[in-house]
């Protein structure tokens, strides 16, 4: 895979968040804590970490907390100043300037593809990585950092009935230096039935889209219920250029999942400084 640098991280949190109800209601999934950061802000920092300087976040009505979370908080800010609680404080300044975040608006809920085809002028003539902030991926070297190259969808292997809840690839093995981590793609099925899954091979949140994909999902005739699928306008790119599947190093947890996100806040709490002891503690009374 060629290298080339990816700067800006697309972020689609424009939906409604209904798995979540009733706590959604008049609280953006993309806001909901994990321990003690919301779920966005996970996304956001593996991007930084990964190179990116420039986060676009595709928002919808109902989502101005997001904007609040990014932004200045100077009552806030003077408050915790006046009380002497500097470690709050320096934590609260860093959300606001940890980086250049831009906003624009899907009016209407019109899929995935319609999400990330309204960042197309904030992107301009670049890659650019895409992060749905439901997936939270702890790993050593973050996913997106793992990835940086060419058109690249993270993936993972999944089991059993459960690919059935996943877009699948088709795939050859690219191997040599890559060993079973690389895949060439030559197709993407949306949830297959199990006999039907070309692969045991899911689509993860994370991608690294060349600016050629947005012409692709204009391109792309809406399926049944209107929506654009990023799945048919990545189609529409590998009869471009090659795009390839990746094993990311490290451990999804899907937070847009009630149990998921349940796990998730277990598994990062354990391994906080602050609290993993002490939680740890608490768990195994609950064993009795």
């Amino acid at each position: 895979m060629p290298h080339k640098p990816v700067r800006k991280a697309v972020f689609p949190a424009a939906g409604l968040g209904t798995r979540f109800l009733p706590a959604t209601k008049a609280i953006p999934k993309e806001m909901i804590p994990l321990v003690d950061k919301p779920v966005i802000q996970y996304g956001v920092e593996e991007a930084l970490a990964s190179g990116c300087d420039e986060i676009i976040i595709v928002t919808g009505r109902g989502k101005s907390a997001i904007e609040d979370h990014f932004d200045l908080s100077p009552e806030l800010e003077q408050a915790l100043e006046s009380k002497g609680k500097t470690a709050l404080l320096e934590q609260v300044r860093q959300i606001s300037q940890m980086a250049k975040v831009s906003y624009t608006r899907q009016s209407e809920a019109k899929g995935l593809g319609h999400a990330v085809l309204m960042a197309r002028e904030l992107v301009g003539d670049e890659p650019c990585a895409v992060i749905l902030p439901d997936d939270i991926i702890d790993s050593e070297v973050p996913c997106i950092k793992q990835m940086t190259g060419c058109s690249v969808i993270a993936t993972q292997v999944v089991e059993g009935n459960a690919i059935s809840a996943y877009g699948v690839l088709d795939v050859k093995p690219v191997g040599g230096k890559w060993g079973d981590r690389l895949f060439e793609v030559h197709n993407l099925v949306e949830k297959p039935k199990l006999e039907d899954a070309p692969s045991k091979l899911a689509i993860i949140g994370r991608y690294i889209l060349t600016p050629a994909i947005f012409g692709m999902i204009s391109s792309t005739t809406p399926g049944a219920l209107g929506e654009l699928q990023l799945t048919d306008g990545i189609k529409g790119l590998l009869k471009k250029e090659k795009v390839y599947g990746y094993t990311f190093e490290g451990k999804r947890h899907d937070a847009g999942d009630k149990l998921g996100f349940l796990k998730a806040t277990v598994e990062l709490a354990l391994k906080r400084e602050d609290l993993g002891e002490e939680f740890r503690v608490y768990l195994k009374t609950l064993e009795s």
